[in-house]
């Protein structure tokens, strides 16, 4: 790409540029690269909330639960790709609320599940006594709201519109 500035505006540059200590300026592009790539993440967790009641259908309310999440492709019985463990409270009405993506893994890494290759499937399992003698609750379908995660790929877009990229060449330049 050619530059579009004269000798005299790149000078003018240089000597403005040149008021300024170097570490200062430093500083500032390294805290300006940061605050970029810091705002650039999606959040590789989802939250989720669910009731929590005993065998005979009471609730359990203030009182630790343990919970098993499982990701599962393909259908409600198909492979697991994710599963975790969580101890997490209930609070006075029963309700419990964790990140998926945030508890203790026993398979898989959350940030490796690809969505684009779903379906994908969530099984929730409980033990309402805070131990590890889950009882599978259900299995339901993923829908529109994971899948967003996959949206995380635009980043490494290359745009093939000529019409689009013609302007954009003038303007940005485009990643390739």
């Amino acid at each position: 790409m050619e530059s579009t500035y004269t000798d005299y505006e790149k000078q003018q540059l240089i000597e403005v540029l040149g008021q300024f200590p170097k570490q200062e300026i430093f500083t500032f592009l390294v805290l300006i690269a940061l605050t970029v790539s810091v705002f650039a993440q999606a959040p590789q967790k989802m939250t989720y909330q669910g009731v929590i009641r005993n065998s005979s259908g009471a609730l359990v309310t203030n009182h630790a639960a343990g919970i098993r999440i499982t990701i599962l492709q393909g259908s409600p019985s198909g492979t697991v790709v994710y599963q975790e463990t969580f101890n997490s409270p209930t609070n006075a009405n029963g309700l419990v609320s964790i990140e998926i993506g945030g508890g203790t893994p026993v398979t898989g890494t959350f940030s490796s599940i690809n969505w684009m290759a779903g379906p994908y499937f969530i099984r929730t399992e409980t033990d309402p006594a805070g131990g590890t003698s889950y009882t599978i609750l259900g299995t339901s379908p993923l829908l529109s709201v994971p899948y967003a995660l996959y949206a995380k790929s635009a980043e490494n877009y290359i745009e093939y519109d000529p019409v689009f990229s013609h302007h954009l060449q003038k303007e940005f330049p485009v990643r390739k």
